[in-house]
């Protein structure tokens, strides 16, 4: 195999070895990809002030969030289904995250519940939740979060119905259980030994571990229809109140896309925001996170941490994403690809090439202090 340079030869490696299914998972967005290819072309246009003469001989990626110490501006952020990707993924990837010193947020939507990422991770991990109509099930599942130790809530409200994913229904992972359909997953499993052996075989249980309690089934076509008609579409901002009855620490809102609910977002009290277009899995045709992310920072005006996603495939985003405004990136289809590529090895590589990147990123531009990285980076 050709040696791995950036997240995009993971992605590669991941689209070898996973079935057709859940590489389109990972990998595809809703619609016709619209804002998925947007988050990363409107990335990549942004330009970057090349300085010399700045004495890059020591540069700081450390910073903080929500009292937390992280070596870089980086995160992994929720990615549902990970457990799929490669034996125990969520414990793997969260225990990659606590290896090089940043955040890692497990997925309501996991394989692994919150207890056992907890256990085996080795550090305080964040929790991303979905709302879901039965409020005693989510009272009780907040109580069992809180109970882990967990120091941050990151609530994501894009979500009240699923977007349409053409690639998923077309791969097999949404579409109705038809004989021909369920005869090509096992088809896709069986062409992928590797995969088959490492998660299938030796993964133990495959329930969605967090909403297990609720959900009853353990293949992923039902799992699917189960979020369709248990996903709460009446939320509103009223709801935030609820979640602080139910929830002591900081709650972070994801899926901010517009400056009005940015604005909103601080009246409700909530602690701070993720500027993001659910990857581009949600409403297609929406704009880019990256081109929403300077209307947001301008209507907070620093009342609370505006963290990103969307589009952020390198070290150098991470610096385009923190000078437009944003003080940390989450990754998402990053560290998925580097999973299933290769486990926690992969992940921890994956990790390494963009804080290689980054600090590059900052010599080149002159930044010493990703604290301090602003605007005045832009070109």
């Amino acid at each position: 195999m050709v040696a791995i340079a950036n997240v995009m030869d993971f992605r590669e490696a991941a689209r070898r070895k996973l079935p057709r299914l859940l590489f389109d998972y990972i990998d595809g967005g809703s619609y016709d990809e619209v804002t998925l290819r947007r988050n990363v072309a409107d990335m990549s246009a942004i330009g970057l002030r090349q300085r010399v003469m700045r004495d890059v001989s020591s540069l700081s990626l450390e910073t903080e969030l929500f009292g937390q110490k992280m070596s870089m501006p980086v995160g992994l952020g929720p990615v549902g289904f990970s457990g799929m990707y490669a034996h125990r993924g969520e414990v793997q990837a969260a225990r990659a995250a606590h290896a090089a010193g940043i955040p890692y947020c497990l997925s309501t939507l996991s394989i692994c519940d919150v207890e056992e990422v907890s256990r085996k991770s080795g550090q305080p991990i964040w929790f991303q939740f979905y709302m879901i109509k039965d409020r005693g099930f989510m009272r009780a599942l907040l109580e069992k979060v809180q109970a882990c130790g967990t120091p941050v809530l990151v609530f994501t409200v894009d979500l009240p119905v699923t977007g349409s994913r053409y690639r998923d229904m077309r791969g097999g992972i949404s579409a109705p259980p038809t004989l021909p359909v369920l005869l090509s997953r096992y088809w896709q499993g069986i062409t992928h030994p590797s995969w088959l052996w490492n998660v299938q075989f030796t993964g133990g249980p495959h329930i969605f571990g967090n909403v297990a309690p609720a959900v009853k089934s353990r293949t992923i076509g039902a799992f699917a229809a189960w979020v369709a008609a248990n996903f709460d579409a009446s939320l509103t901002w009223k709801h935030i109140g609820w979640i602080r009855e139910n929830w002591k620490g900081p709650i972070v809102l994801k899926g901010v896309l517009d400056p009005d609910d940015a604005k909103q977002a601080v009246a409700a009290g909530v602690d701070g925001i993720v500027v993001s277009n659910h990857g581009g899995r949600q409403l297609d045709g929406a704009r880019s996170s990256i081109s929403a992310l300077p209307g947001i920072v301008d209507a907070v005006q620093g009342d609370l941490p505006i963290l990103f996603d969307g589009g952020v495939r390198s070290g150098l985003d991470v610096l385009r994403a923190l000078a437009t405004g944003a003080q940390a990136c989450l990754l998402g289809r990053a560290w998925a690809y580097s999973l299933a590529a290769n486990g926690q090895a992969g992940v921890a590589q994956m990790l390494s090439i963009i804080r290689a990147e980054l600090q590059v990123a900052m010599a080149l531009t002159g930044c010493t202090d990703v604290r301090k990285a602003g605007r005045d980076l832009l070109g």
